[in-house]
């Protein structure tokens, strides 16, 4: 599979020279299968310059999409998701029936007076808000040789975070997740830790620092330090910090980088970590 960042920035969108090198779009993320399935996983600002891309490939006429949660940061992109705009496009929405009756609801409303001036029933591309897998609604969905499983997320208003599955790799993108404080219907450490166990690439929510942390707690996100905690204890190969703060620079992420780099060292695993950087491109 191959797994592309278009937005790892969290909250809100942060344009400007000291966010060049990581990027400043919020939550998009899209992931293809070895046979050219396209999915997409939120869409936040990034999902703008992943749209304009898409329509520049004329064999891509199918897409998927799978949303983590729907707080603003990570749909605030789709009115601006060109394909949608297009009647070449089959677009389905992948999730379970409750999670695909919810976000129709909540594209629309966003699109609607006087919040954007074009309303969602003047989109061409065809919809459909009913997933053709049997397995959706049991949080589980397979296709073209890919799985997708989902864990919920201990996040204020819930969510899911998704599990890719392929050819024996793993990917695992959990973007807004509290590992130190339980939400209502939120998942215990152990679900967690067995979710992600072994994974060859993990994305994990690690937005805050410590001292953030003690102004924070109980908003529904992770310290930089919690994500390499759990990414040792499940034995990932591979760690990738996303949801990086607004008022994270480029330099800060670096020295987060390095602070989770010795953390493991000192833990006596060799698990390889870096920031999530928009435009990154990973093949597993």
């Amino acid at each position: 599979m191959k797994i592309k960042v278009w937005g790892c920035r969290g909250s809100i969108p942060t344009p400007g020279p000291s966010t060049l090198r990581y990027g400043g779009n919020t939550a998009c993320m899209e992931v293809r299968t070895s046979e050219g399935a396209v999915m997409i996983v939120d869409a936040g600002s990034g999902v703008r310059n992943l749209g304009k891309s898409l329509c520049q490939e004329k064999k891509i006429t199918s897409i998927r999409f799978f949303f983590t949660h729907s707080h603003w940061d990570h749909l605030v992109g789709f009115p601006f998701f060109k394909p949608a705009y297009s009647s070449d496009y089959n677009i389905t929405f992948c999730g379970g029936r409750h999670a695909q009756a919810s976000i129709k609801r909540y594209l629309a409303r966003q699109m609607e007076a006087p919040y954007f001036p074009v309303d969602f029933s003047l989109l061409k591309a065809r919809f459909n808000f009913e997933c053709d897998n049997p397995h959706c609604e049991l949080r589980v969905c397979r296709f073209d040789g890919m799985e997708v499983s989902s864990m919920l997320l201990n996040h204020p208003n819930g969510g899911y975070g998704y599990k890719f599955t392929e050819a024996g790799r793993t990917f695992v993108f959990i973007p807004d997740n509290e590992l130190r404080f339980h939400h209502e219907g939120g998942p215990g450490r152990a679900e967690q830790v067995e979710f992600c166990r072994g994974a060859d690439l993990l994305f994990h929510d690690a937005q805050y620092t410590e001292e953030d942390y003690t102004r924070t707690r109980g908003w529904g996100h992770s310290t930089f330090a919690d994500a390499a905690g759990l990414a040792v204890e499940a034995g990932v190969k591979r760690l990738g910090l996303f949801h990086h703060d607004p008022d994270r620079t480029d330099d800060d992420l670096d020295q987060q980088v390095e602070y989770c780099r010795d953390r493991i060292r000192k833990a006596g695993e060799s698990v390889e970590c870096f920031a999530a950087a928009e435009g990154m491109t990973i093949e597993l």
